[in-house]
């Protein structure tokens, strides 16, 4: 369970979160919201490369405000990105093993761990590649895998449907909504894509200029006068 009470963050004069309180409970549960919004804050705010103003983030009890940004690692959060993390002179499995290597792991456990993962978002076959050889979806699989590589609690994810086609967002949604059941991570979803919103996540909570201004079950949400006014339009 995450539990966020009063969060908030202020650049300067602009106030980018302001006092947002959340219980999330869901497998995955989703973040939507226009441009400017405060989806990509919070999550800064959650992995650690944003201090807030105000507020604490409880997560299976533990203060995770408290932790710094590799603690949050080890504890147990994990994180991809908008903007996709890929080097192009790594193969695909160096990208998972760069996060093993961190741990104590045999080797074996390591080259375990690595085929599970890529075997779970669909990429074996592409384990060789290099990071300049893969396509727009390959690459949102990969940092997928290496989120899950780490043994993760939560995974937070920006923006995964980014670019991708139906058919891609379609298998997205697959290796998303398994990862509970397979990982036993909690997920929190932002994106663009409201059909992948509705689609995989149970409960979302909606931002409008730094302030929650609906949470619920997403259907509901989705239908709602002013999330439509904020974000989906008449």
């Amino acid at each position: 369970m995450i539990e966020i009470s009063g969060l908030s963050v202020h650049f300067g004069g602009v106030c980018a979160l302001d006092g947002v309180s959340l219980r999330i409970c869901d497998d995955v549960a989703g973040i939507i919201g226009p441009n400017g919004a405060g989806k990509s804050t919070l999550v800064n705010v959650l992995s650690g490369f944003v201090r807030p103003s105000s507020g604490s983030v409880l997560v299976e009890g533990t203060d995770l405000l408290s932790l710094s940004p590799h603690r949050r690692a080890r504890w147990g959060l994990s994180r991809s990105f908008q903007k996709v993390q890929i080097v192009d002179d790594l193969r695909v499995e160096d990208h998972v093993q760069v996060v093993l290597d961190a741990r104590q792991r045999t080797r074996h456990e390591r080259e375990k761990t690595t085929r599970d993962v890529l075997a779970y978002v669909g990429l074996t076959s592409r384990a060789g590649a290099l990071g300049a050889e893969l396509n727009q979806f390959e690459r949102r699989m990969t940092e997928i895998a290496r989120c899950l590589a780490a043994a993760p609690r939560i995974v937070l994810l920006d923006e995964p449907g980014g670019g991708l086609s139906e058919v891609e967002t379609a298998r997205l949604r697959a290796v998303i909504e398994g990862i509970r059941p397979r990982f036993g991570a909690q997920v929190l979803l932002i994106d663009h894509d409201v059909d992948l919103i509705r689609a995989v996540c149970g409960r979302t909570a909606v931002l409008d200029f730094g302030r929650l201004i609906a949470f619920g079950p997403t259907r509901t949400v989705l239908q709602d006068d002013q999330v439509k006014a904020a974000y989906l339009g008449r």
